[in-house]
Formats: C-alpha cells, sequence, structure tokens
C-alpha cells in the first residue's frame, strides 16, 4: 500500500495530478521489469543500490503473478531514489528495437570501418578514446581482415575485430 503522508513524495508531487503520477510509477515499474530481465554482468555495469539490486535478484523467484506484480511495484519504489535517465538510457542501448541501440550499433561499425582502412591515425584515435585498448590485438585484426579482404575470404577477422571494438566501447561506457 502506497503512503502519501510521505514529505518527500509531496514535495516532488506538488503540481501534478494524481494521473501523472501514476503514469510516472508505472514507467518506473516498466523500467524495473526490464531490468529484471538483464543479465548480472549487465546490471553489474549500472550504479544501483544494493536494495534495488537485491530486489532485481529476487524478481526472478517470483513466479505468481500477482506476487511478481506486487514485486515489480517495490522495485518501482525503490527506483525513485536512481538516476533513471541513465538507466533508461543504458537500457534503451541494450534493446535491439530502440533507435539508441541502433545508433551504437552504427558507431561501432563506423569505427570497425575505420579502423579497417589501416591507418595508423585511425588506430590512434581509437586507442587515444579508449586506452584500455590492447595496441597489439587492434593491429593484428586490422592486419588480418586486410589479408582476407585482399584475397577474398570470408571476413572472420573483421568480424573478430567488431567484438573486439564493441567489448571495449561498452566496458568503457
Amino acid at each position: 500500500m502506497t503512503d502519501f503522508n510521505d514529505e518527500e513524495q509531496n514535495d516532488e508531487d506538488e503540481g501534478k495530478s494524481k494521473s501523472q503520477v501514476k503514469r510516472e510509477l508505472n514507467e518506473l515499474q516498466e523500467l524495473g521489469r526490464r531490468l529484471t530481465e538483464l543479465k548480472p554482468a549487465q546490471l553489474d555495469k549500472l550504479e544501483l543500490t544494493d536494495k534495488l539490486r537485491r530486489a532485481l535478484d529476487e524478481a526472478h523467484r517470483h513466479t505468481a503473478r500477482g506476487a511478481l506484480k506486487r514485486h515489480l511495484s517495490f522495485v518501482g519504489k525503490l527506483m525513485r531514489d536512481q538516476d533513471i535517465d541513465a538507466i533508461q538510457a543504458y537500457v534503451d542501448r541494450l534493446d535491439s528495437s530502440s533507435q539508441a541501440h541502433a545508433q551504437h550499433f552504427h558507431q561501432l561499425e563506423r569505427w570497425r570501418d575505420r579502423l579497417l582502412t589501416g591507418k595508423p591515425e585511425e588506430q590512434d584515435a581509437f586507442v587515444a578514446l579508449y586506452p584500455q585498448t590492447d595496441r597489439q590485438q587492434l593491429r593484428q585484426l586490422v592486419r588480418q581482415a586486410g589479408k582476407e579482404t585482399a584475397e577474398n575470404k570470408p571476413p572472420a577477422a573483421s568480424r573478430k575485430l567488431f567484438k573486439l571494438i564493441r567489448g571495449i566501447v561498452e566496458d568503457e561506457g
């Protein structure tokens, strides 16, 4: 049951209609539901409170529809204290149907294409932006991809390069 006597809640909601408050709470619950679908490694990349993280981990144990609905309501309540915009952006980036995911994917493809030109400046620019990059592995994959292209072989190294870029960029962000 919701406690409407909470002073903090009243300060934030002053001027909002009851319907608007309900819509916002439903959006938080939906975002919480989407968070429960993420893998633990993906959740680790978000700055979540311990209480919210435990609640997200516990959501998988609820199998009854009513219990899950109550638990998602609880998760939505806990999410009020979080940076919702950052969480939403991260979840959208992971959602293959979202525009943010498409933009992120295109950014990765552009980096791969730039690196495949073989120009050292492109590799230097990538390493400057992502200093944790293993330069030797990057150069090796670029060189292998160039050979495969010249010999009309399947682009295995190009795929490996893309996976390397994705791993580096997603670890950074």
